[in-house]
């Protein structure tokens, strides 16, 4: 890979049945995510080809259809998902994700919970 090259997807907003309380795998809730792709984008940078890159609408559109059928306890867990989505569609890339939950319901909290993690990142790369 050369190095810098990333295809970046920030504020993807999905409403997703994740949650440990009942209503919010009942009745669903907001969460952001942003992801990062490392690839060698200087085939697509050249030809202008799309099939030399990652199409990122694929990615969209395939998270948008997981949270359609999604229904799980923990951020962890849908975190997961989103990366074995990735890398059906595009491989073993390295990947970095950050998923935030918009509005936790916990009692006198206004901020947001987010998770971060990292797939077939080494530690020469950064972003």
């Amino acid at each position: 890979m050369t190095a810098g090259d990333l295809i970046h997807i920030h504020d993807l907003r999905l409403w997703a049945h994740v949650g440990v309380l009942d209503h919010e795998r009942r009745d669903g809730q907001w969460f952001q995510l942003d992801i990062t792709l490392g690839l060698d984008l200087s085939e697509s940078a050249k030809s202008d080809d799309l099939s030399a890159t990652a199409d990122y609408s694929l990615a969209v559109l395939a998270l948008q259809a997981l949270v359609r059928e999604l229904c799980c306890l923990t951020i962890e867990r849908f975190s997961e998902e989103v990366f074995e989505v990735l890398e059906r569609l595009y491989g073993p890339l390295p990947m970095h994700l950050l998923l935030q939950k918009c509005n936790p319901p916990i009692a006198g909290f206004t901020g947001t919970v987010a998770i971060e993690r990292r797939r077939n990142w080494s530690g020469q790369q950064d972003f």
